[in-house]
């Protein structure tokens, strides 16, 4: 066997032998355990402060996802930069860090801050397939100890291509290869209920709720398989560009995540429902009266 031949059945060998979710953005608790001492990957709990200070994975340093927003109160605006960059650096983190978030176990709030941090610029985030109380209830290591940190040179940048604003909403409704996805429950898509002034959905847009993208089959939630997620996107095309609202740009972070999961060219609009709903010069649709408004 001639030299590069070996080289190419090592290599050949060394592929097979990855795990089948090596490439996934969302991470088994049980490799996660199996990985609690490797210093160079940085866990974010993304609980409130208080909860993580009664209890966190062991390692785990805390960015509380209310810290996500500018101004919550009002609508889901995304941090802005000059905040984040000193919570981040703070956090020891830079945009090649290696990241693990995770949260109570509902998984809104991790994928919020998975979003998030794929906005300013990581391209290393994953996010844990459990959340802290099924963690808890597994015995894995947890601690109440904050970790010691030694701050980073974090430099914000904004990747655009993950964040969906009113104005980039609006060319998206007009443009034939842009698809926008309110997943918000029915109800509120119907325009039968809203946290806004006014009812009913973004024109163009198709209900697919958050929820589709949980697996509840089993007493702590995780987001769906591959398999299952295929089924819930089955009529949205990949060589689409996909705008992504709620009323606030939280639950609707789960679905940024399952289509990034699924290799979907995607963005979150974080102001949301309570920016459009609340903006009269923008169009709407409200199915319960069944007649667009200027």
């Amino acid at each position: 066997m001639s030299w590069w031949t070996k080289q190419l059945v090592i290599i050949v060998f060394c592929l097979c032998s990855l795990p089948a979710h090596a490439q996934s953005l969302l991470l088994p608790p049980e490799q996660l355990k199996n990985a609690l001492t490797d210093k160079t990957v940085t866990i974010l709990d993304a609980r409130s402060s208080s909860l993580y200070e009664q209890g966190h994975i062991q390692g785990a340093r805390n960015f509380p996802v209310n810290w996500t927003y500018e101004h919550k109160s009002i609508n889901g605006k995304i941090i802005s930069p000059d905040r984040i960059q000193i919570i981040l650096r703070q956090l020891g983190l830079d945009r090649d860090t290696p990241v693990i978030i995770y949260d109570d176990g509902a998984l809104v709030d991790a994928a919020r801050l998975f979003w998030t941090l794929e906005v300013y610029g990581f391209n290393r985030v994953k996010v844990l397939n459990a959340g802290y109380d099924y963690w808890a209830a597994q015995n894995y290591p947890i601690s109440e100890e904050q970790p010691k940190v030694d701050e980073s040179a974090y430099i914000p940048v904004i990747n655009h291509k993950r964040l969906a604003t009113k104005f980039s909403t609006q060319i998206a409704i007009q443009n034939p290869n842009q698809i926008v996805i309110d997943a918000r429950p029915e109800p509120a898509y119907l325009g039968l209920k809203s946290h806004a002034k006014r009812f009913g959905h973004i024109p163009k847009a198709i209900n697919i709720p958050a929820s589709h993208n949980i697996d509840a089959s089993n007493h702590f939630a995780k987001i769906s398989s591959v398999a299952q997620l295929k089924r819930v996107y089955s009529d949205i095309p990949k060589d689409k560009k996909i705008v992504l609202y709620c009323a606030i740009g939280r639950i609707s972070a789960t679905n940024y995540l399952a289509l990034r999961e699924l290799g979907y060219d995607v963005a979150n609009y974080d102001a949301s429902w309570l920016e459009w709903g609340n903006d009269f010069s923008l169009p709407i649709v409200n199915p319960s009266q069944s007649q667009m408004k200027p």
